[in-house]
């Protein structure tokens, strides 16, 4: 018997974060997941009036694709994917598997021909021409890197993944406003001083319609504007790779000194090209039931009393100008257990040690959104 929680949680990918409607087609891009989520989707999308299509793929056979495969091959592979999502309305990915770093020994240049030809009909054709919702399901390896059983891991996914997404998506409409009208940005904490503009450059609210879990506000920081430092408090996994300790330095918006754990490592990614130095996202965390990082991006950019500042790409929805083959969000967290820290608009204090002190932003604190 299903699980009711699943038939629950494919409603809302289906009718609220999706938005299915009669005649629109949908892929269902499944990484691992569970038959009953992709065959509860398919229902609710018959019974939306829609047109699902599945499409399924696997961890391990991905690396064995990837590591050996040339670039004429991934641009292909590129192309017959690019063909189906220009087909579509509506994007759902599904992402689960027992093993985060399966993808760690493929070759540096692979990766980066992966992501200039996969990655890039993502950015090119379904970020900008379906509207998609990306999700994460629960497995054992999840658990573990959450420090959880499986059964108290499911437990948390449910609340996360099935909490009142419109009663938040109401809630965040103050915070955009007011982001909208700031114009210097000035974060302090452990090993941050930071100071940006985000003048003109719209705020974006998501609250469940592009990712599952979901809860942050996010815009882009004037692109030349950076100056000073910022050390993350979270471990980051990038390309089968746990980063930590990372700290970067800004002049003019560009990162001028990275070091972390593996300092190479990570100065080899942002020689990626000439906008993997720059930064094409900033954003403001609330869910409330994420409390921790677990090294699931997906997860930890949400995290309660957190903003990720994010080398790379920059969203359309959000544009600054830089462009780059990245898209990187590392997270800090300024809750006092993780050492506190401030977040100024035009030198009014908005948030301090993860709480929001302002009257119009107190509806994003978590006894709130709960």
């Amino acid at each position: 018997m299903r699980d009711p929680r699943i038939t629950q949680l494919a409603d809302g990918l289906i009718n609220y974060s999706v938005e299915l409607k009669p005649g629109e087609r949908v892929l269902i891009e499944n990484f691992g997941v569970e038959e009953s989520l992709v065959e509860a989707l398919v229902e609710k999308a018959y019974e939306a009036g829609g047109h699902p299509f599945v499409l399924l793929k696997e961890s391990r056979i991905l690396r064995k694709l990837y590591t050996g495969a040339s670039r004429e091959q991934l641009e292909l592979m590129a192309d017959i994917e690019r063909k189906q999502m220009q087909a579509m309305d509506a994007y759902i990915g599904l992402r689960a598997g027992d093993n985060i770093n399966e993808l760690s020994d493929v070759p540096a240049e692979q990766q980066k021909l992966v992501g200039a030809t996969i990655g890039k009909m993502h950015t090119e054709d379904r970020v900008k021409g379906t509207r998609w919702v990306v999700l994460r399901y629960p497995s054992p390896s999840m658990a573990q890197l959450a420090g959880k059983s499986t059964e108290a891991f499911e437990d948390f996914y449910f609340n996360v993944c099935t909490l009142d997404y419109g009663k938040m998506d109401r809630a965040m409409d103050a915070l955009v406003s007011l982001m909208n009208e700031t114009d210097r940005v000035t974060i302090k904490g452990p090993g941050t001083d930071l100071t940006f503009s985000i003048k003109d450059i719209p705020a974006i609210k998501c609250s469940g319609q592009m990712n599952i879990p979901d809860g942050e506000v996010f815009t882009a920081p004037v692109k030349d504007s950076i100056n000073g430092v910022i050390t993350y408090n979270t471990p980051s996994p990038y390309h089968g790779f746990t980063f930590e300790n990372v700290s970067l330095t800004f002049k003019d918006g560009k990162i001028v000194d990275a070091t972390a754990n593996d300092t190479d490592r990570i100065n080899e990614v942002f020689n990626t090209d000439e906008g993997a130095r720059f930064v094409g996202e900033f954003a403001i965390g609330v869910n409330p039931y994420i409390q921790h990082p677990m090294k699931d991006i997906l997860f930890d950019e949400k995290i309660d009393g957190s903003f990720h500042f994010t080398p790379g790409q920059a969203y359309d929805d959000a544009y600054n100008g830089n462009n780059s083959s990245i898209h990187w969000d590392l997270v800090n967290i300024q809750r006092p257990d993780y050492g506190g820290g401030e977040i100024w608009f035009d030198d009014v204090l908005i948030r301090k040690d993860g709480r929001f002190v302002v009257d119009s932003l107190l509806p994003l604190n978590p006894e709130n959104l709960k």
